[in-house]
């Protein structure tokens, strides 16, 4: 993986979530939450279910509305009303469920909404050899090798191999930032891998990156910036180095101690 940058608070925000408080019939998921995120740094949200990580990505991805608090892109305060307007603004959210067709080739996954097309007069159809050569160039750029041919159908992709197509046409289509909600929980330790890697890459092109996770190995092992969330509010925030992942699960357990755990 790409090494993460020695610091991580010097640039200002790409996107900022701050004071955030989400209430729902009177139960509050998020109180006063804080969230920033910056070009080229992982920002890893950490919590056990129910912490509040899910209500987070609604707000960020415009499904839902903050109570009260804002939301900035860079420096500006804005309101997300609906998905699409934090696409305008580059903010690509890749949900657990990935969007795939799966009989429908990678190509055509890959440019879903955004086809390249030949044209002949009146008469467009779709540019195949454009499409897959494109495709195919974004997902070896980004270290997705295994896929070899745009042409074979997305259904026969693997778990990891579909979440990374996902990101790739995110980054593809110019997003300024990537969200992931939970995109390594259904995946075995070699297609977690590759998820991982792809972060990192989008990394190194200078995409902010928001992964909510609740698996304290793959945060520590390619966060640069933490948030800790118990019942909607924030535990801690730290950067990495700043905490071991004993003490990492330890917060996510509210604090207690976790004998039964060693440091490695």
């Amino acid at each position: 993986m790409t090494s993460p940058p020695t610091t991580t608070s010097s640039s200002a925000p790409v996107l900022a979530l701050r004071s955030a408080t989400k209430s729902f019939l009177g139960f509050n998921a998020l109180t006063d939450v804080t969230c920033e995120l910056r070009a080229g740094v992982v920002h890893c949200l950490i919590g056990d279910n129910g912490a509040g990580k899910s209500t987070i990505v609604q707000i960020l991805s415009g499904l839902a509305q903050p109570t009260s608090g804002t939301i900035e892109v860079e420096g500006q305060v804005t309101t997300f009303r609906s998905p699409a307007d934090a696409l305008r603004d580059g903010i690509a959210t890749v949900y657990q469920e990935q969007p795939i067709l799966p009989l429908m080739s990678v190509a055509r996954n890959f440019f879903l909404g955004v086809e390249p097309r030949k044209r002949l007069g009146p008469i467009s159809w779709f540019d195949s050899q454009r499409a897959n050569t494109a495709c195919m160039a974004e997902l070896s750029s980004l270290g997705l090798r295994r896929v070899q041919d745009g042409r074979q159908l997305a259904g026969t992709l693997s778990g990891g191999e579909r979440e990374a197509l996902v990101i790739a046409r995110a980054v593809f289509l110019g997003a300024k930032v990537l969200i992931l909600d939970e995109p390594t929980a259904a995946l075995g330790v070699k297609e977690a891998g590759l998820v991982l890697r792809l972060v990192s890459n989008a990394r190194a092109r200078g995409i902010a990156t928001l992964l909510i996770t609740h698996n304290a190995n793959h945060a520590m092992s390619i966060g640069d910036e933490f948030t800790v969330l118990i019942h909607g509010q924030v535990a801690d925030h730290f950067y990495r180095g700043e905490r071991t992942q004993l003490q990492l699960l330890e917060l996510m357990a509210g604090g207690e101690q976790l004998d039964f755990l060693s440091e490695p």
